[in-house]
């Protein structure tokens, strides 16, 4: 090679070797192996499928449009059931553990204040530290004082509810939030600083970029007291909702229960508006604005939800503009439903659809199918089991999940597994070897304890009160749990059969509440 050529090679190596360099400094976190992806796990509070426009039976002006891209991008469910309410939900996505199997956990003081041995108690998050992950939390925290710094996250911005019992009725402004294990007052709406906090994470502060890293986003809207951001207030009055067939008794085939949760009447001229309720001293705020309309209360409700689908796009960009889209998996889910006047409530906890199941969205690219709806039903425990298994870390402890990812690459043809849930109140682990008979079973929404299992389209419900009624639903033909079925003789077979499925799926996650159930009582 004469000399001119040896000019031209160096001057091109040269010029490779900057860009590289350049190429490091800018993208960091585009060079992680991909074998280890990123994981956003974006987790919302109270939110009905309902409302966001992927899913079906919501009115044709509530758009989530963000939120939709990121379900065209993946894999979305049609049913998630994650928990019954905010913290067991949350418990069960720590721990990989359903409510019955979270151990030590226990409320203690004024609500919402929890406690745990982390000895005993292990969260997940700690085993992707351990084994090579960065990991943090933003947002709401709600399952237990020790909120983990330290010793499960790398870094943490959370609203600890349990830990400022006073302050735990401010979800949307003037949180008290916890920054790396110190407190301090913090003005805004709460959805957009999360959001704010995330994207400076996703673009690199506060973390080793020589890591992966997981990242539990939670956000608090849209849980009472229903409070949108000032942009978004009033943008949607004047549209009409879907007013549920029974937004009002009687309810029947349906249990006792009912009558208690029921939450709204209808005025002179058919309006269905909240009723007066009873305001639980354990509780800190009140989310029934009693005779306020339906209309004004799903307006206002989805005037919540568009912080959340603003944060999801801008989440989604920071992603691409770093170069980390290909490298991270998204998950997108709520930790329970919300009842928006189906069965006459405006709660959470009782096992109908509309009641706890949750949006479920699964994406990344060229690791997850596009556009493509699974009916099958998920758990907290079966995502927290997938996000282990993407992220190549092994859990020391027996968790509860089942391995969905056939399920996410679409290639499951015959699925065949039953989904169970349990609701126990506000107990947990050993606290729930015996069912009480006091108002203990039906503490958190006058909803007693029960089982859920999902086989197929059939949904069974195993009510924990003696003498209560079974149910028994075909959600293929009656979606919206209408019908009984438990009683029909024609389907008795079936509903044997998925009682025996409850019992086996109890026996394997350890209930031992099992050995007292009321059926025969």
């Amino acid at each position: 090679m004469n000399d001119s050529g040896k000019s031209s090679f160096y001057t091109v190596a040269t010029t490779l070797l900057v860009v590289l360099a350049i190429a490091c400094l800018v993208k960091p976190a585009s060079i992680i192996a991909a074998d280890r992806p990123n994981i956003l796990f974006i987790y919302t509070d109270d939110q009905s499928y309902k409302t966001l426009s992927c899913y079906g039976d919501h009115p044709d002006w509530v758009q989530t449009p963000n939120i939709d891209a990121l379900a065209r991008r993946g894999v979305r469910f049609e049913r998630a059931y994650l928990g019954a309410w905010c913290m067991p939900s949350r418990a069960s996505i720590l721990t990989g553990r359903l409510q019955h199997g979270v151990e030590t956990m226990r409320m203690e003081g004024q609500y919402p204040r929890s406690v745990y041995d982390p000895s005993v108690c292990r969260f997940v998050p700690s085993e992707f530290r351990r084994q090579g992950y960065h990991t943090a939390q933003i947002g709401k925290w709600h399952t237990g004082i020790d909120t983990g710094y330290g010793r499960d996250w790398d870094y943490q911005i959370v609203w600890n509810r349990p830990g400022h019992p006073e302050n735990a009725g401010n979800y949307f402004k003037n949180q008290i939030l916890t920054f790396n294990g110190e407190d301090r007052q913090v003005g805004g709406y709460s959805t957009d600083n999360y959001t704010e906090w995330a994207l400076e994470y996703i673009r690199g502060d506060h973390r080793d970029a020589n890591k992966p890293w997981y990242l539990w986003l939670c956000y608090g809207a849209v849980h009472g007291p229903t409070t949108p951001a000032a942009r978004h207030e009033g943008t949607l009055k004047g549209n009409k909702p879907i007013v549920p067939d029974d937004i009002v008794g009687p309810w029947p085939g349906k249990p006792k229960y009912l009558a208690k949760t029921a939450a709204w009447q209808k005025d002179s001229d058919g309006t269905p508006r909240m009723k007066p309720k009873e305001i639980d001293a354990k509780s800190n705020f009140n989310v029934n604005e009693v005779g306020k309309s339906f209309e004004d209360w799903i307006q206002q409700m989805n005037e919540c939800n568009m912080a959340i689908d603003e944060g999801v796009g801008r989440l989604v960009a920071a992603l691409k503009e770093t170069g980390q889209y290909e490298n991270t998996l998204i998950v997108y889910a709520a930790d329970q439903g919300y009842g928006l006047g189906e069965h006459g409530f405006n709660q959470k906890v009782a096992p109908y659809d509309a009641t706890v199941a949750s949006p479920l969205i699964i994406a990344q690219p060229n690791q997850v199918p596009e556009a493509v709806v699974r009916k099958e039903a998920i758990n907290a425990t079966d995502i927290v089991n997938y996000m282990c298994k993407r992220g190549d870390v092994q859990i020391p402890w027996k968790m509860h999940g089942r391995d969905i990812s056939s399920l996410v690459q679409n290639t499951a043809t015959d699925w065949d597994q039953p989904m169970i849930m349990t609701h126990t109140g506000r107990s947990y682990g050993e606290y729930t070897d015996r069912i009480p008979t006091d108002e203990r079973l039906t503490i958190v929404g006058n909803v007693p304890w029960y089982v859920l299992l999902r086989s197929g389209q059939y949904k069974y419900i195993m009510n924990l009160t003696a003498g209560e009624m079974e149910e028994l639903y075909d959600l293929g033909s009656d979606p919206e749990e209408l019908t009984n079925l438990a009683a029909d003789v024609g389907q008795s077979d079936r509903l044997q059969q998925l009682r025996q499925q409850a019992m086996e799926e109890l026996e394997r996650t350890d209930a031992k509440f099992v050995e007292h159930l009321p059926l025969g009582d």
